[in-house]
């Protein structure tokens, strides 16, 4: 009853509680392999190959699921759809830690892979109901810092937890947290009322709302624009969650307690400037500014800082990575952060969480292949090619960000 007697301008904060908490984990899960990779190589005694195989076996299947769980979420809704995705992932990573063969171990991860997409279809479609375009991009920011905040718990905890117990503790005790935040959110979350909704979205009811068909959407160019940005900009993210914690140990000496002390640091700087870009393209909206616009604004300024991850092999020692790639790390995360929000304000609502599934997808699939370069390439004579070809990717998605994204209106409501 004391749920439910929750104003729903109060209750809007709790909710975006539950989901910072949930994509804490859903990061913290993805993050303990690059963590432990040494030691994940030792036991089922792997090469840099062997370990972009596994990466790839979850990327694969999140790639695969993404477009599944955007679709998911705007048929079922945000409620269910997240709440059996956490369970789906927590499940997956209490198998990663009973495992004790390599096929087992895949396998989970690609149960992980399966799962974790739910997350961010989710959430995006959470803070385009509940939010109003002066919020949203804040709101957002503030829901998707999880994913960095994961980041940064990750190397503490698990090195700490596999130096005390072994790394099959490290899965299971965030397995079993994943659990619990499921059975709070399924405690939290409600669909808003009639006068949120028309606040955020101008319709008192998701339904009444105009919006594409699934085959429809494929027809728009913001659609291919937003597959473009992500497939050319995750992978620089992707790098800084699987292989920097590896690089920092293998190429610049950290020893898993030393990457436990300094390893966050990148995700922290990261999570702060991500909060405060998304937060000035908010307050250039309500200057007047026009949302999609503030959004592009935003994006294009903070991509400056992308290509500075070219300096990295040319610097000596682990203190230089770690600074260059918080500054790198800025522009991923708020990249990351404000695409989810691009599509909220160029797609009608009731496509959001369809469309940011099709593009998290595409995402994946561009970090699958940048793996697979990676794996070639990591700890080789010519390594510094993974870093020049990192230096591009951000300003091609600043040309395709104006080139392609616009505001799309279909031409007729749809019938229900």
């Amino acid at each position: 009853m004391a749920s439910r007697s929750i104003k729903p301008e109060s209750r809007r904060w709790f909710i975006i509680s539950v989901i910072f908490l949930a994509i804490v984990f859903n990061y913290f899960d993805r993050q303990i392999v690059s963590i432990l990779k040494p030691v994940i190589k030792k036991e089922f005694q792997l090469g840099d190959d062997g370990y972009a195989f596994i990466l790839n076996i979850f990327t694969i299947c999140y790639a695969l699921m993404y477009p599944v769980t955007g679709w998911l979420v705007d048929r079922f809704g945000a409620k269910l759809t997240m709440f059996f995705g956490i369970i789906g992932w927590s499940v997956a990573c209490i198998g990663g830690g009973i495992s004790r063969t390599v096929g087992q171990f895949t396998f989970f991860r690609g149960m992980l892979g399966m799962a974790e997409p739910t997350n961010f279809p989710a959430q995006l479609r959470v803070v385009t109901i509940w939010f109003p375009g002066k919020l949203r991009a804040t709101a957002n920011s503030l829901c998707v810092a999880g994913s960095s905040i994961g980041a940064i718990i990750a190397p503490p905890l698990v090195a700490w937890l596999a130096l005390t117990y072994n790394w099959h503790t490290v899965f299971i005790v965030a397995g079993m947290v994943g659990l619990i935040i499921a059975g709070l959110w399924f405690f939290v979350y409600r669909e808003p009322p009639a006068h949120i909704l028309a606040e955020s979205t101008g319709s008192s009811s998701i339904k009444e709302d105009a919006g594409f068909k699934w085959s429809q959407l494929w027809t728009t160019k913001s659609l291919w624009g937003v597959l473009l940005i992500r497939f050319v900009t995750d992978p620089v993210w992707y790098f800084c969650l699987f292989w920097l914690p590896g690089y920092l140990q293998e190429q610049s000496g950290l020893t898993l307690k030393e990457m436990g002390f300094y390893g966050w640091i990148p995700f922290l700087v990261a999570d702060l400037g991500a909060i405060g870009t998304s937060a000035w393209s908010d307050y250039m909206v309500r200057k007047g500014k026009k949302p999609l616009k503030a959004r592009k604004i935003m994006l294009s300024c903070v991509a400056i800082l992308a290509p500075f991850c070219i300096l990295t092999p040319y610097l000596p020692g682990a203190f230089s990575t770690l600074l260059i790639f918080s500054t790198v790390a800025i522009a991923c995360l708020s990249w990351l952060f404000t695409i989810s929000v691009v599509v909220a304000e160029a797609f009608p609502t009731r496509n959001v969480a369809s469309v940011l599934g099709i593009a998290g997808g595409f995402g994946a699939c561009g970090a699958v292949l940048f793996n697979y370069f990676v794996g070639q390439l990591m700890g080789k004579i010519d390594a510094e090619r993974i870093f020049i070809v990192m230096a591009f990717l951000h300003p091609i998605g600043v040309i395709v960000l104006w080139t392609m994204i616009r505001t799309e209106k279909p031409k007729m409501i749809l019938e229900n």
